[in-house]
Parts: C-alpha cells; structure tokens; sequence
C-alpha cells in the first residue's frame, strides 16, 4: 500500500510538472503566433473586437507592403554588420579581460573588477547621453561605427568569460609556463582554446543583445537607410493609427534571421547558460 501510494504521489507530481511546463510553453509561443496569424489578416480583422483568431483570408499583400516600405535589404546588412562587429569587440576583449581577472595579480584588480560589476548593475538607458555625446563629438553619427560603439566592451561578456577561466585548473597555465609559455601565449594558444563552448555562448547572447537593441539605434542613426530590423520597424508605428497586419508581417520577416541562428547554435547555447555560474 506504501509502495502503491508513493507511485500514486509520484505520478501525480510528474503530471503537475507537465502541465505547468505545457503551459508555460503556450504562453510563451502565443504571442508569436498571434504574430504570424495577425500578418495574414486584413486591418479591419486586426482591430476586431472581439479579437478574430484566423483570417478569412490570407493576405500575402501585408509582406509585398512591409518590404516596400522599408528597405529591407540595407536594414539586415546594417544589422549584420552590428552584430559582427559586437560580437568580434566582445570575445576579443572580453576574452582578455576575463582572463587577467580570473588568473593574473595585479594592483587594483579588485577595483576595476568591482566596477564591472557595477556596470552591470545600472540600466544601460543611462548611458545613452554620454555615448552619444562622444559618438556626435567624434562625427561618427549615422555609421555603422555609431550602432557597435555601446559594444566594444562588454561587461556581461567579461564577467561570463572570467567564470569560465576560474573554473580551468591553475596546474594548466601553470604546465604552459614550464614548457617555455609567456603569459600572452599561455592566454591564447593553451587558455583561449579551452573556453569554446563558452565564446560561443557568449557569441550568441551578443548577438541576441545586439539584434533586440531599439533605443542606440534609434538615437544615434536618424537616416532610415543606417537604422537597423528593429528601429526600422519602429518607424512603421504610425502616430495616430497602426497598420498592424504589415508591422508584424515585416516582424516576422525580421526575426528570421534569430530563429535560424538559434536553431544551428542552441545545444552551445543552452551549454552555455548551464556552465555560467560554474567555477
């Protein structure tokens, strides 16, 4: 009867944790579905009350619309360019930088690495005036050099990389050292190699910080043609009205290119969030 009673417990433990994972999951997917469904309505069935689920009728227009109104093309070479060179700024620097803090000694590590953290801490929001400051001061605005400048040094990325570093045995550098490595060459040729699992999931969160970033974009680049997906698609809210169907039909059309680099990377990104607290 115990051992009956136990299996019962169990199972009904087993379901419960299904059920609230299933729904959490619907809740989750929902809104990309109403997204697909919403760019395939009319406005009319857009603005329904109450809400219309399916269209009557698939309205393929509202993508021929989106693409016309933006120039799509230059938008997701902006926002490739960003990306890469976000991405290239932080695990270069970040790289380095993990690796003085987790395995080096020197005076005010504690410091600099305490305001790390408190960059951290702060909402990036206000840092927007100062880095647009020295972006217009320097005539860089409406580049592509204005939408990587925030990136160049990731705080996130360093304190991620220094974990990693800290959880490599110090018997590792220690050995490079023996067999005639300098610290530059104990960093890149034995350290660096070690942290591929984590470079790529830095790599990837950079890339997902840098796709979904609205407001930098925004600010610094008011030419439509330097802008990149999201504040491009921004400039489809209109002020009084919304033609809904083709804003997220040209959502849709953005968010492609993350889906497809989640689905090729996500077993380095999940790998990645499991080993950022590991030391």
């Amino acid at each position: 009867m115990k051992k009956t009673s136990l299996e019962t417990a169990r199972r009904r433990n087993t379901a419960l944790t299904y059920f609230f994972l299933i729904l959490g999951a619907v809740i989750m997917i929902f809104p990309f579905v109403w997204m697909i469904l919403t760019s395939s309505k009319t406005v009319t069935e857009s603005m329904a009350i109450p809400p219309t689920i399916l269209p009557a009728q698939i309205m393929l227009d509202n993508f021929v619309d989106a693409v016309k109104s933006l120039p799509f093309a230059k938008l997701y070479i902006n926002t490739g360019l960003m990306i890469l060179f976000r991405v290239l700024c932080a695990v270069a620097f970040s790289s380095m930088a993990g690796y003085a803090f987790a395995k080096l000694n020197f005076r005010g590590k504690g410091l600099l690495f305490g305001i790390v953290l408190v960059q951290m801490s702060l909402p990036s929001q206000i840092f927007i005036i100062p880095q647009y400051q020295m972006v217009a001061k320097l005539g860089m605005a409406n580049t592509i050099f204005a939408l990587v400048f925030p990136g160049i040094v990731s705080a996130f990325g360093v304190f991620f990389l220094r974990q990693t570093y800290m959880g490599i045995p110090n018997e590792v550098g220690e050995a490079a050292y023996l067999d005639g490595c300098n610290q530059w060459q104990t960093f890149y040729k034995v350290m660096f190699p070690l942290t591929g699992t984590s470079v790529a999931a830095l790599t990837i969160f950079t890339a997902v910080f840098a796709y979904s970033d609205l407001m930098w974009p925004l600010v610094v680049n008011s030419d439509l043609n330097m802008m990149t997906l999201s504040s491009g698609l921004a400039t489809l809210r209109g002020q009084f009205s919304t033609n809904f169907p083709v804003l997220m039909a040209g959502s849709l059309l953005a968010m492609l290119p993350m889906v497809v680099l989640y689905l090729i990377f996500q077993r380095q990104f999940i790998e990645g969030i499991a080993s950022t607290g590991g030391k």
